[in-house]
């Protein structure tokens, strides 16, 4: 369950789906404190967005990225244990399996923001607090639906019918503001309202999803999103073959490399069956 920090050779076959990732420190950075997780056993892929300085935020992410599927693959193994009691319960009460899985999301992120915060104030950095975003997808075993985890600025997007849909939202000052129709003196794009760290408790959004045969979803950081337009995005998950995750995934980094490249940037692409 190690969060994967370099290019896969070859895309991961999940129980639904095809998933590949790439991640770039970009052409300023000399650090890359991204990281992305793709994990079969757990069905879930996910990207995380450090920040802290340098060598905090590629911790901050990779220590929530273990945070997350550690916590999900032990709420796995209990539900698995629950259920069965449940079958031999006829008193039992019913429960709702999309509504379980989502206590469990939200449960894995307040773990994660446990830990960095624990970790920030343990080591003193409250001056200089490590953080990452983290957004993310999982599909819980025997569920037909998706589990979306999303803290901060990195991005989810899905690709259905010559469309791209931007399922997250940025939880950013800048965001915001637009939101109330402000116009003039916006703020700056990259500050956070949420994230993982910094703060004893978070605000994260945890929604479920319905994916069709055919769905591409695109998990990226800001890297990515804020230097490659939605239209170019669109075109490039449109022109792909569920064959050509990995083509993909290296036509957007270098979309925003040739843009300028000022951030790190990672792009995680999971194909659904039937395309």
């Amino acid at each position: 369950m190690n969060p994967d920090t370099l290019i896969r050779r070859a895309p991961v076959r999940l129980a639904a789906c095809t998933a590949f990732g790439l991640t770039d420190a970009g052409r300023v950075r000399r650090e890359n404190q991204d990281r992305f997780l793709i994990d079969p056993a757990l069905n879930l892929v996910a990207v995380a967005d450090g920040m802290g300085g340098h060598a905090f935020g590629a911790r901050a992410s990779a220590t929530a990225l273990d945070c997350i599927a550690t916590r999900l693959a032990a709420d796995t193994t209990s539900r698995a244990h629950a259920d069965a009691a449940h079958v031999y319960d006829p008193d039992a009460t019913v429960h709702d399996a999309s509504a379980c899985a989502m206590r469990a999301a939200a449960d894995a992120l307040d773990h994660a923001n446990a830990t960095l915060h624990a970790m920030n104030l343990r080591e003193r950095l409250a001056h200089r607090s490590m953080g990452t975003t983290l957004t993310g997808i999982w599909q819980p075993s025997g569920s037909a639906s998706l589990i979306s985890l999303h803290i901060g600025d990195s991005r989810l997007y899905r690709y259905r019918d010559g469309a791209l849909t931007q399922l997250s939202r940025d939880q950013t000052l800048y965001q915001q503001a637009l939101e109330r129709g402000v116009i003039e003196h916006l703020p700056p794009r990259n500050v956070l309202l949420q994230a993982l760290g910094p703060l004893p408790s978070i605000a994260p959004i945890i929604e479920t999803h319905a994916w069709l045969p055919g769905d591409r979803y695109l998990l990226c950081s800001d890297g990515l999103h804020g230097e490659v337009p939605h239209g170019e995005i669109e075109t490039v998950l449109g022109a792909m073959t569920p064959q050509g995750i990995d083509d993909a995934c290296e036509r957007l980094v270098a979309l925003a490399l040739d843009a300028g490249g000022k951030d790190n940037i990672t792009a995680v692409i999971a194909c659904f069956d039937g395309g």
